[in-house]
């Protein structure tokens, strides 16, 4: 969680003043940590959580356990960053295993898997012609 609260210190969001951090811990025990970085046109704006998988995945990455996210409201994962996670899961049973910790400034505290917040998640499997 202080990993993921010093990351949402370089948040670069001078448009919606809402910093976040995230720290994504790695199978291998490697933590990697990311901040939220917006741009004038919105759509290419990129959440703390998916900067700090795609930090992991360019460093050999391919399996992460949890995510700590450090933002004013305790704010869970938006869709997008709930399916790149879910890719990086280990699949079904990774989805239950998988933790996702809230925390806000107060120091207040959410615990979830990825699989009570994406229950029917888009996986490799969907891809497979039946």
């Amino acid at each position: 969680m202080v990993l993921a609260q010093k990351a949402r210190i370089n948040s670069y969001s001078p448009y919606s003043h809402y910093s976040v951090g995230a720290a994504l811990l790695a199978a291998s025990g490697r933590v990697y940590t990311g901040c939220n970085v917006e741009n004038a046109s919105y759509g290419l704006t990129v959440c703390a959580e998916r900067v700090a998988v795609w930090k992991g995945v360019s460093e050999g990455e391919k399996e992460f356990t949890a995510v700590a996210i450090a933002s004013d409201n305790s704010a869970s994962p938006c869709g997008a960053c709930r399916q790149v996670l879910a890719e990086f899961a280990g699949g079904k049973d990774g989805l239950q295993r998988f933790r996702v910790l809230l925390v806000n400034p107060r120091g207040e505290r959410q615990s979830f898997t990825l699989a009570e917040l994406l229950p029917e998640a888009f996986s490799a499997a969907k891809l497979r012609r039946a």
